[in-house]
């Protein structure tokens, strides 16, 4: 592939809901620019830019993809991204390195919640859209229902550049509203013919004409005079004047056709071509690459894609990570067509690009000189909120295990492990149940670790509720030397901490030099509760009196007699369990919040207020026990369709209801049972 200069380069991010056929479309864009001899299809495993086993598999895509294509002397970059919302991470690391977006829609289903999702996305970084409505050759297509949807759903100032001719199983081409002509489309070729606009459609196209001259003229102030003035606009200025207003984002054009029957997709490419902005750089001496994307690969290694903002990136060449402060040797470069690989020698600013093998750079770093270090601005990934407990099936997997994870979590931001020592868990957490499927399966299929998951445990806590005075003696005669320990504790519920000792000895009941150790036997036994063997938390213990033996006494022996009264003291205590309760802020649309309050009410939640936020958003505040939030991320996502979400932290411990505690003892004794049998 040909080096290509900054002004001849297009980089679009092209999203929209699952299903809506951005993989097909993009294979379609592939196709006609020769870059494959016939068209791959999705539902046949033989798309270009869905190639990894989960997708062949599942049929959607899961994985932000590159596919560079060359139209008329300019490479169009494209950034085939999924739909779902468990991959929107992926979405949010294409719309860091691209210029402008490509909106695709599905001529039947319309606006979806990822179209939404996308939508408010693509505005917040302010990159121009132009959307495209797919399928029109389906049933029950039908592009004005889509335009009108978008106009009252999305906002913004939608216009069509184009008109379908026909529809459904009729639907054969489209109108052009600049050059006002109709182009009948040949499916196999992907070539088309020029025609007379039909009869049926001309007021229609008039109409729809005089809003792109509108959209044209508030693109160039000169040209919004002489539009006001009555004059009418040449050719040359309604492009130029579009060109201009599409470039500063003040109106989306609206194109249409059949990406699977490959009618209207030359004139897709022409409009890219011809409207998307070229990327731009302040500073060609300099150099500034970000880092958008690492793959795991068993085979190659890691492979680290990145976007050049300034300068030029050259293979065989030495760059400094200006996160890690570190230099890193570039080996060949080379450019990704899903997942072929095209060297070249070097890539200019604007351009988009991989290499193989980068010891210390992550997503999000910045490769840059080290003479004229800079730091580009990162990508924000979204939280991931949904957790399973993992361990290998093998116990011998352990570090085979880890050494997997440590590079599905390098190529995968939206994921987090961590290790909860009072469960003992290794706890995985991901987007949702379908990224976290595929992450298991990722697991045994690229590493070769097969790994049972379940919902990680609750850490439940014991404390008291009474004050006790308990004593406690540990007398053992053996041949030879005995051993004894003798403690008089009081314990109590204590609202400032986890866990208080303090001694009140007079006289040297208990010797000082013994002390330390019936501290150190309470710090132990509260590991341990009495209802269920979780720790215990919230209790004051004094140590105000006890005996020892001249010869027999140890601190061993005061140890185990401070243990032994913790554990009656503990018994007639009012010994309860505790539950972590979580702080809970649910971000919804209004129309769900009845919905939302009344699933946090059967949760045992309390709702603490509600403050609306910006987009027709409502933010619920509430705390919830973290037991009933387990599965909250797909529940949320039921009632929402998608487009709600949530973050929580823990905010304290609480007693947990009566009837509740007794079954969560029962099944914590079983439990325990079973391991003492193993």
């Amino acid at each position: 592939m040909k080096v290509y200069e900054t002004a001849h380069l297009r980089n679009l991010a092209v999203i929209g809901h699952g299903g809506a056929g951005k993989t097909s479309l993009v294979e379609a864009m592939l196709f006609n620019a020769g870059h494959t001899t016939r068209l791959g299809k999705v539902d046949e495993g033989t798309a270009t830019t869905d190639f990894l086993p989960e997708e062949v598999k599942r049929k959607i895509s899961v994985n932000l993809a590159m596919a560079p294509c060359e139209w008329k002397d300019r490479k169009i970059n494209l950034l085939d991204t999924p739909g779902y919302s468990d991959f929107f991470s992926e979405v949010k690391s294409a719309l860091r390195v691209a210029d402008s977006v490509l909106m695709v829609l599905c001529a039947v289903s319309g606006v979806e919640v990822q179209t939404e999702v996308g939508w408010k996305e693509a505005n917040q970084t302010n990159l121009p859209k132009v959307a495209f409505i797919n399928k029109m050759d389906r049933e029950n297509a039908n592009f004005y229902r889509v335009v009108q949807q978008m106009k009252d759903e999305l906002k913004g100032n939608i216009i069509p550049l184009q008109l379908p001719v026909g529809a459904e199983a009729n639907f054969s081409g489209i109108v052009d509203l600049l050059s006002m002509k109709a182009y009948k489309y040949n499916p196999k070729e992907g070539t088309y013919q020029e025609q007379a606009i039909p009869g049926d459609l001309m007021d229609k196209a008039q109409e729809a004409r005089e809003a792109i001259m509108e959209a044209a003229a508030e693109g160039d102030d000169e040209l919004l005079l002489k539009y006001l003035d009555g004059e009418p606009l040449t050719h040359e200025e309604i492009y130029t004047g579009l060109k201009k207003a599409f470039q500063t984002n003040s109106f989306v054009p609206v194109l249409c056709g059949s990406a699977l029957n490959n009618v209207g997709v030359r004139h897709l490419l022409d409009f890219l071509v011809d409207f998307a902005p070229a990327p731009t750089a302040s500073d060609q001496d300099a150099l500034a690459a970000l880092v958008f994307k690492t793959m795991a690969d068993p085979y190659v290694g890691k492979l680290s894609f990145f976007r050049v903002f300034d300068g030029t990136m050259k293979s065989d060449s030495v760059v400094f990570n200006a996160n890690k402060e570190k230099e890193e040797k570039v080996g060949q470069i080379f450019v990704m067509r899903g997942k072929q690989q095209e060297t070249v020698p070097e890539v200019k600013a604007g351009d988009i690009a991989a290499v193989a093998k980068l010891q210390d750079t992550a997503t999000g770093d910045t490769l840059c000189r080290k003479d004229k270090p800079t730091t580009l601005d990162g990508i924000e990934f979204p939280e991931p909120t949904l957790s399973v407990a993992i361990e290998p099936k093998s116990k011998g997997d352990e570090d085979k295990l880890s050494n997997a994870m440590s590079r599905l979590l390098e190529a995968d931001p939206s994921l987090r492990l961590h290790k909860n020592l009072e469960t003992k868990e290794t706890i995985l957490t991901g987007m949702g149940e379908t990224h976290l499927d595929i992450v298991l399966e990722r697991l045994q299929q690229k590493f070769g670790v097969e790994v049972n998951s379940r919902a990680p445990s609750i850490p439940y806590r014991e404390t008291v509720r009474a004050t006790v005075q308990q004593e406690g003696k540990y007398k053992k005669q053996t041949g030879g030397r005995g051993q004894y320990g003798h403690v008089w504790i009081t314990l109590e519920p204590y609202s400032e901490g986890d866990f208080a000792f303090e001694e009140k000895i007079f006289g040297g009941a208990v010797p000082k030099q013994y002390i330390p150790a019936v501290e150190k036997g309470l710090r132990e036994a509260i590991a341990e509760g009495v209802l269920a063997g979780y720790p215990v938390t919230g209790v004051k213990i004094t140590l105000y009196d006890g005996s020892y033996h001249p010869v027999d006494s140890s601190e061993m022996a005061f140890k185990i007699a401070a243990s032994m009264a913790f554990k009656k003291a503990m018994e007639k205590a009012t010994p309860v369990l505790l539950e972590p309760i979580m702080n809970v802020e649910v971000t919804v649309p209004e129309q769900f919040m009845g919905d939302i309050m009344g699933d946090l009410n059967g949760k045992r939640g309390r709702i603490l207020g509600m403050e609306p936020k910006e987009g027709g958003l409502q933010v619920i505040k509430a705390q919830v026990p973290l037991a009933e939030m387990s599965d909250y991320a797909i529940t949320l996502k039921s009632i929402t369709q998608g487009r709600g979400t949530f973050k929580m932290e823990f905010a304290q411990y609480e007693e947990v209801p009566a009837r509740l505690a007794e079954e969560i003892i029962e099944k914590r004794k079983a439990e325990l049972d079973k391991e003492k049998e193993k």
